[in-house]
């Protein structure tokens, strides 16, 4: 299974489309196996839950998430992962051992700039 988690540097970002980084861990047989930095290609709205269902990604752990993008990783079927802080390995990890629950943080407020 593939994990990624929106991030700044190795920390659990806050807003998943504002992130730096996504963290792209791989889990075999509840052990994480290897992980990925993928640079964050771009805040788009619609873009990058579809970006990273192309990269096989399973599970999304963030900070907060608009409605907008937490439905089209529903329709994805990835399980959406709100309300995580702290380093991400950590977070995955706890998320591996069942300790890591969705506050279902909902960003409701977005200011978007539009070229």
């Amino acid at each position: 299974m593939n994990i990624a988690v929106a991030c700044a540097g190795n920390q659990v970002s806050g807003h998943f489309g504002h992130c730096e980084n996504f963290m792209i861990f791989k889990e075999e047989k509840g052990v994480v196996v290897s992980k990925e930095n993928v640079p964050n290609p771009g805040h788009k709205p619609g873009f990058l839950p579809n970006f990273l269902a192309d990269r096989g990604v399973e599970v999304i752990i963030a900070g907060g998430m608009g409605g907008g993008a937490v439905d089209i990783f529903n329709e994805r079927n990835i399980e959406v992962i709100l309300g995580a802080s702290g380093d991400a390995e950590s977070a995955v990890n706890a998320y591996l051992a069942g300790t890591l629950k969705s506050t279902g943080s909902i960003c409701h407020e977005h200011e978007h700039e539009h070229a």
